[in-house]
């Protein structure tokens, strides 16, 4: 049977004393505040559609950089959960944090530049000082996961000259914009890190939406990304609770926008390339 593995999930916790907000920029997120769910709700709903593991990736718009609530979820739920984390990778003590973060048991980075709390793109993506952590990533294997918008592809181009062994996942296909429809011109910039085989991305609710906006269709669109890119570098997230709707519902709307993929290229995106991005999920 097919494993299905969730790259993109967030967990809040009810305990504020415990967990207090220290949301990044100041601003917690409306998803957050509005629905959110504890790693005991999440594995209910993971239960309840199916999925056998899911990446908790650290809610920065509700902890900033404090990932302890992220730990608790991967020490309680080993054998389901593996866990991404953030760091200010401009600070001083950037490796240290990213090193006390790995040693605490979670799998990867996640740089955020940008979000519903920070809209626009960050400048700070191939800011120098954050080449030690990029650096500490590459060595060690630790796969990098970007919130981005497509402005930040040239600075992504940057980093990956200096740093052409790094892995990078790219959430919700850093938004390119898709609303022209096919040649998909406006989403050239995308299309430009296929060649580059440390880049993967991670296909969410957000892609899926945007793939169905104006003269784009998910069946012109997604046979385009796999052809690019491949399955093999190509992972499906739900983006749940930031994502209205139920886990269910949401993996059952991804099956159906991703039906005219072939059944292998489905198994990979739903499962396989998960575990190559975080190696903890195949243990």
């Amino acid at each position: 049977m097919t494993v299905v593995i969730d790259t993109h999930t967030h967990a809040i916790s009810p305990d504020k004393q415990r967990y207090p907000l220290a949301p990044v920029g100041g601003h917690q997120s409306e998803w957050s505040a509005q629905r959110p769910v504890s790693f005991e709700g999440l594995l209910t709903s993971m239960d309840e559609a199916g999925i056998d593991r899911a990446v908790v990736v650290q809610a920065s718009t509700v902890y900033g950089n404090d990932n302890s609530y992220v730990v608790e979820a991967v020490r309680s739920h080993p054998g389901r959960f593996a866990g991404v984390f953030s760091v200010d990778v401009l600070a001083s003590d950037a490796v240290t944090q990213m090193q006390r973060w790995l040693d605490a048991g979670l799998s990867g980075l996640r740089l955020f530049t940008t979000g519903s709390t920070m809209p626009g793109q960050a400048g700070w993506l191939d800011d120098e000082r954050s080449f030690p952590v990029w650096e500490y990533a590459q060595r060690h294997h630790v796969s990098i996961c970007l919130q981005m918008t497509a402005q930040g592809i040239p600075a992504l181009l940057n980093m990956l000259a200096h740093f052409p062994e790094i892995r990078v996942l790219l959430d919700h296909l850093a938004r390119p914009d898709l609303a022209g429809g096919p040649p998909y011109e406006a989403a050239a910039p995308l299309f430009s890190l296929a060649s580059h085989q440390g880049v993967y991305l991670k296909l969410t609710n957000r892609t899926i939406a945007e793939a169905a906006r104006g003269a784009s269709t998910p069946a012109a669109f997604f046979p385009r990304v796999l052809d690019a890119f491949g399955a093999h570098r190509i992972a499906w997230g739900s983006n749940f609770p930031a994502a209205e709707g139920t886990l269910p519902q949401l993996l059952t709307d991804a099956r159906e926008s991703l039906s005219m993929l072939p059944a292998d290229a489905r198994e990979a995106i739903f499962g396989r390339t998960a575990s190559t991005i975080y190696p903890a999920l195949a243990a």
